[in-house]
């Protein structure tokens, strides 16, 4: 899948990754929306490049995206590095509020997908105090366990019957990049993974401090808050995507 002809897009350790803009990402998502087109938007960061470059399947899934946003600095500096000097940050936490004011606006009705039953209550409180005429036609917190056939078609009509057209994906990454893909053609809506933005505008988890995310150190803020669960994910990952960009940019390896 190719990204819209507007954006620029580099590869990253093999994996595609879009120079997009928070108004440039709403308003392709908007015009998907409108259209009824069955998409899949995936917002990526380290993780998702290092469980690409692990996983030949899982690249597949990444680079067949609508579109890749760069999720996490180290993304955004990678494609400055490789030539894209305007790459800007696209982070899910804030290209959800994004894209709903904009679904407000235009009357567009959607949905969410993901995360426990008491975070998922508590975003909807949030969704609904910050745009009381946005339409919100369905939300199912889904079990930690894969859903049988019976049950994953049964969702699936769900999503279809309540006429959504934008539906967030916040099932952690690699299951929502997964996920989506899997229904990308079967769920009539724009799906975005957006991973931990469920528990952000829930008040589920703290965020890092801006400046923290500015200057690339959010993994540091989110390891400290939860170490037993993200140890492996940023100590395995992070200095494996150092070592193999910079032989990448140094033309020592070659990722198709």
């Amino acid at each position: 899948m190719n990204p819209p002809s507007a954006v620029e897009s580099r590869s990253i350790l093999g994996m595609r990754a879009d120079a997009t803009s928070y108004p440039a990402a709403s308003s392709q998502v908007l015009a998907w929306a409108r259209a009824a087109e069955s998409r899949y938007v995936a917002v990526a960061t380290v993780n998702n490049v290092m469980e690409a470059y692990d996983s030949h399947a899982f690249r597949g899934i990444m680079n067949a995206a609508d579109l890749v946003t760069p999720d996490g600095m180290p993304l955004v500096w990678a494609l400055r590095l490789l030539g894209i000097r305007t790459a800007a940050r696209v982070y899910g936490p804030d290209l959800t509020p994004c894209v709903l004011e904009a679904a407000e606006r235009e009357r567009i009705p959607v949905a969410f997908y993901g995360a426990t039953d008491a975070v998922l209550e508590r975003l909807l409180c949030f969704v609904r105090h910050r745009y009381p005429s946005l339409k919100i036609a369905y939300a199912w917190a889904p079990p930690f366990r894969a859903l049988s056939r019976e049950e994953d078609l049964a969702s699936t009509t769900r999503i279809n019957a309540s006429g959504a057209r934008i539906l967030f994906v916040g099932l952690s990454t690699p299951k929502q990049e997964r996920w989506m893909a899997a229904h990308r053609g079967r769920v009539d809506a724009v799906m975005l993974g957006v991973g931990a933005a469920f528990d952000f505008l829930a008040g589920a988890k703290r965020q890092a401090p801006r400046w923290m995310m500015r200057a690339g150190l959010e993994w540091l803020f989110r390891l400290a808050s939860e170490p037993r669960r993200l140890a492996r994910r940023y100590l395995k990952h992070n200095p494996r995507f150092v070592v193999l960009f910079l032989a990448q940019l140094c033309g020592l390896r070659e990722f198709r």
